[in-house]
């Protein structure tokens, strides 16, 4: 295995568009989107962002490595929780700005308030006006508390 990727320099619409050269567009932070879905259903797991150092590490070790926007720091998704995503696929989008991961995880859970998905909730639409939240996931896959303790959530303020 090779101990680096190389990204290629952005030359031309066509090289981007239609070539075999991985070029990502990362935006003015530094960091691309990526949709992870699971590899069985097709599911939308999460939305995440990667640094070069975060697309780098997922392509070498062919698990899913992010970077938290509120942390600032890489993030080895499952490394505390042991719900690692292992890379079945990685896909670029055609102006290569957003990745798409699908993944396999033991315990078929990826987020870190428990649930499958992180978008484990529906918002009402064409009502006019907003209502509640609807849960679309009725349980919880794992308890947070036993996986993170009882220290608040760094990843939301």
């Amino acid at each position: 295995m090779s101990e680096d990727v190389r990204f290629f320099q952005r030359v031309s619409i066509e090289q981007v568009e239609e070539g075999q050269e991985l070029a990502p567009k990362f935006d003015e932070h530094g960091l691309i989107a990526c949709v992870t879905t699971a590899a069985h259903s097709g599911e939308v797991l999460m939305l995440g962002y990667m640094n070069a150092e975060a697309l780098k590490k997922t392509i070498l070790t062919g698990e899913a490595h992010y970077f938290s926007r509120s942390r600032q720091v890489l993030w080895h998704k499952g490394a505390t929780s042991g719900l690692v995503q292992k890379v079945v696929e990685m896909r670029i989008d055609d102006d290569q700005d957003a990745v798409w991961l699908r993944v396999e995880i033991p315990g078929d859970a990826s987020c870190h308030v428990g649930y499958r998905s992180c978008f484990y909730r529906s918002v009402p639409t064409g009502e006019g006006e907003l209502h509640a939240l609807k849960f679309e996931e009725s349980e919880k896959m794992f308890d947070p508390k036993q996986v993170y303790g009882d220290a608040p959530n760094p990843t939301i303020l």
